[in-house]
């Protein structure tokens, strides 16, 4: 097949573009660059089977004449659309940056699936859109309260592309992500701490009072579920939470995992709040029994992906 992969050249993009490859498919991927990095690609780009196109996908211009003549040449038979506004905290402070990066981007590729007969549309979506909500967070029959615009514009696109099931897609599967780690990170808790870490290392500064707990996943394992539902998952219209089988890891936690694996013991200074910024959901727990009644397990626990992305992070970022 051949895939159409957008944010290719960010985080969780570039892998995901590497284990398409390792199936054999042929990738085109595009991505404006704004965290994305080349050297994320290396393997993608020496592969044979993957053309890199650079554009901002909100821009309608950009997008017919950049990327649609490379999926008209390619006959694209599948869609998977993660690029997003990542900078939770910009979107909260400037909400036209979520509002044109997380959902017209997203508007944008649903129209170019219509326009070019792709079937199959796949949305990488959030565990924001639920809000702050007691209790295990289920797909089915669930509350949507986000407090972020990132959440409110993923929440968006999650209808957007539902709707196009109407008139043009013969199949959408929305992934909810959770907190998810690992080598190749461009922000997040672990690259943030590890970057002020770097810059003093006798005070760690971290936002909140640590106490916030949510749920991680490394970043391959989260490519493998997601590959997993897109096979297996019957129906036209398929939604799944994506975490691991626990109820998170705080914080602290990261803090001190983050000094371990920098070799560098710093105090800490906490912010104070229960909250690192504005439209954080401090703790969230999800109810992964959809998923595993699929036949997903995920293997590690929140602190086993924690410890081993604070390894694989703090290399990328030392030396120290």
């Amino acid at each position: 097949m051949v895939v159409l992969v957008t944010g290719a050249a960010g985080f969780i993009g570039s892998h995901l573009v590497d284990a398409l490859l390792a199936r054999h498919d042929t990738v085109i991927g595009a991505d404006n660059f704004s965290r994305g990095k080349l050297e994320h690609l290396a393997g993608a780009l020496a592969s044979g089977r993957f053309e890199l196109i650079r554009l901002d996908l909100a821009d309608e211009t950009q997008v017919r004449q950049r990327l649609e003549p490379a999926v008209a040449r390619y006959q694209v038979g599948a869609l998977w659309h993660l690029a997003a506004n990542s900078d939770i905290a910009a979107g909260q402070a400037e909400a036209s940056i979520d509002l044109r990066d997380t959902f017209l981007s997203t508007c944008r590729m649903v129209e170019l699936a219509r326009r070019h007969a792709i079937a199959e549309f796949a949305f990488a979506s959030t565990s924001a859109v639920y809000g702050e909500l007691p209790g295990a967070l289920r797909e089915e029959g669930a509350t949507f309260r986000p407090i972020s615009n990132y959440g409110a514009m993923k929440l968006a696109g999650e209808a957007v592309v539902n709707a196009a099931l109407t008139e043009g897609l013969s199949r959408a599967v929305i992934f909810r992500l959770p907190n998810v780690v690992g080598a190749r990170a461009t922000h997040g808790v672990i690259v943030d701490l590890l970057t002020r870490l770097r810059s003093n290392r006798r005070m760690l500064r971290v936002l909140g009072d640590g106490c916030q707990r949510k749920p991680y996943l490394h970043v391959r394992e989260l490519v493998d579920a997601m590959l997993y539902i897109w096979e297996r998952a019957p129906g036209r219209s398929v939604c799944f939470n994506i975490g691991p089988a626990d109820d998170g890891a705080s914080v602290a936690e990261i803090a001190g995992q983050v000094m371990r694996a920098a070799g560098v013991q710093a105090a800490i200074e906490y912010s104070g709040g229960t909250r690192g910024w504005s439209g954080e959901v401090a703790r969230f727990n999800y109810c992964i029994d959809k998923l595993t009644a699929l036949g997903w397990q995920p293997r590690q626990s929140s602190s086993a992906a924690i410890a081993q992305a604070c390894a694989e992070v703090a290399r990328e970022v030392g030396p120290w």
